[in-house]
């Protein structure tokens, strides 16, 4: 029997799992990467040709056990947290493992993507497709799509009063990439995200003096954890999702405070913290405490060469604006019929499915914003797609998809902040949870407690690493328990160049915290026996 042919989008970090599902699953994946090579927004490059890319400086803000594929752990020697030339380092390893880049068709742009012909009786798309290299234009018909191309299409411009007459320089940070050119100005950074925040701190390093704006404050987080264990490490397990809402808010707020209080450093906002995206920086309160960042309200209007503040304050003779004021989501190459955006929202089964499709042969991978890591997800994603393509794998009636839909976005509504970047927002171990079960991946941890209790509460009480999701079920990798039990030798080793004796205490309050943790396991089980 003829293998089905699948077309995939974009050779990034969600790309690159894409054509290893198909191969997994038995398709056959083409992949089309308009660059001449992979990494997507990962990989750093003076020539973008106009497409998008990290900064020169950019540091992953989650932490390499956490970002892993779910059969492919970065070596041990990488650092925690990868700087982007790392991230590449461990895209090409994983390409190279698994033999992938001999699917991948550089410098080739998509223009159109719509049914083909016979999609009603086959499900077919067709794809119009041009050479970067040579101009020429064709069409091809492929079983299924992934669409792993990326969501952050059209940077976001706010409508300031005066932009327009600013005489100084104005740029998204879509495209600012280096602090060249920025020494000792006067500077503005609007917006106070990740990037806003990686911006603001380097850019204090060599300007004059850099303002940060935020229109309602932020909760920062650090990678930098307890006793200096990745923050996501510490942080991502799943008891405690037992806990209230509420008591982790109060537990986040508390944490956040002590490593500084974000009322005194100006950066405190109304909402809770699990309300709104967090911000992931561990140097931004330093540069704060040093003077060189200065934390501003809302932007009332924009001068020749000043701004004037919501609070009246006035700041004169400033030479750059930066905004990192985020994206406006689109797929501009896919056509209207299949998926439509407005305001940053979408309606897909999952993120992932449109729902009035006659054929779920489509699919649109990474189309989240998570408390946690996007590539454990973007892998999870592209498995029940790969899964569901080859017809092995059953997608809900288009009434219970509905259903999905709309009481995500309620949800969204009830819980997050009204901005136009919480469209996609999803909790990590529960949405992970949600797409392994469509295929049967989720960890069943009740009947492995029977069959390996050890690791079992390895997997409840410790760190939630996506080689979880490997343990059991299609796609069941074997190496999946020794990652598990050796994460913290990986974790461990990058840091531990200087070897330090661990003392007597550490090891009794390694396993104090051992059997506290199985105390509490055995209190659930009680409670429901």
């Amino acid at each position: 029997m003829e293998k089905k042919r699948v077309a995939v989008i974009g050779a990034g970090a969600s790309g690159l799992v894409a054509i290893k599902s198909c191969l997994d699953e038995g398709l056959e994946p083409v992949c089309f990467e308009k660059s001449t090579g992979i990494g997507g927004l990962w990989w750093y490059r003076e020539n973008r040709d106009g497409q998008g890319c990290v900064f020169k400086s950019t540091v992953i803000n989650t932490s390499k056990e956490h970002m892993a594929y779910s059969d492919f752990p970065a070596p041990k020697d990488f650092p925690n947290f990868m700087h982007n030339r790392y991230l590449r380092k461990y895209f090409h390893l994983y390409a190279d493992h698994f033999g992938l880049e001999k699917y991948i068709k550089y410098q080739t742009y998509i223009k159109h993507v719509t049914h083909a012909d016979d999609y009603d009786t086959t499900g077919q798309w067709r794809l119009e497709l041009k050479s970067r290299e040579n101009d020429s234009e064709w069409q091809e018909n492929f079983d299924a799509v992934l669409v792993c191309s990326g969501h952050h299409v059209e940077p976001n411009i706010p409508d300031f009063p005066g932009l327009k007459d600013f005489k100084g320089n104005v740029v998204h940070t879509h495209d600012y990439k280096t602090t060249k050119g920025y020494e000792d100005s006067r500077t503005i950074v609007v917006g106070v995200g990740n990037s806003g925040g990686d911006a603001a701190v380097e850019l204090s390093h060599v300007c004059s003096q850099v303002f940060q704006v935020t229109r309602t404050g932020t909760w920062v987080l650090t990678r930098v954890g307890p006793n200096g264990t990745p923050g996501d490490v510490a942080g991502i397990r799943r008891f405690t999702n037992l806990f209230p809402e509420s008591f982790l808010n109060s537990a986040f707020q508390k944490q956040a405070n002590q490593n500084f209080d974000h009322a005194r450093y100006g950066l405190k906002p109304k909402h809770k913290p699990l309300q709104a995206h967090p911000t992931v920086n561990d140097a931004l309160p330093n540069r704060i405490l040093n003077g060189t960042i200065k934390i501003k309200c809302n932007i009332k209007k924009i001068l020749p060469t000043s701004v004037e503040f919501e609070d009246g304050t006035v700041e004169e003779n400033i030479d750059n604006i930066i905004l990192a004021t985020g994206y406006n989501f689109g797929f501009p190459m896919v056509d209207s019929s299949v998926i439509k955006v407005e305001k940053n929202q979408v309606s897909l089964y999952k993120y992932v499915f449109p729902p009035n499709l006659k054929h779920p042969t489509i699919a649109f991978i990474g189309l989240i914003q998570p408390w946690g890591a996007i590539n454990p997800i973007a892998e999870l994603q592209c498995r029940w797609a790969t899964r569901v393509f080859r017809g092995a794998t059953k997608l809900p009636s288009r009434d219970m998809m509905w259903e999905d839909i709309i009481r995500k976005k309620n949800d969204m509504k009830k819980r997050y902040v009204a901005r136009q970047r919480h469209t996609i927002q999803v909790d990590w171990i529960p949405f992970m949870d949600e797409v392994a079960s469509e295929f049967g991946a989720k960890p069943d941890l009740w009947n492995l407690f029977f069959k390996d209790p050890v690791l079992a509460l390895r997997c409840f009480f410790g760190p939630c690493y996506p080689y979880q999701y490997r343990l059991m079920g299609p796609g069941m990798w074997q190496g999946a328990k020794e990652a598990i039990s050796t994460a913290w030798d990986r974790i461990e080793a990058p840091t531990m160049t200087r070897k330090v004796p661990k003392g007597e205490a550490s090891k009794v309050a390694a396993i104090l915290k051992l059997l506290v943790f199985v105390a509490i396991f055995l209190g659930i089980i009680l409670r429901f026996v």
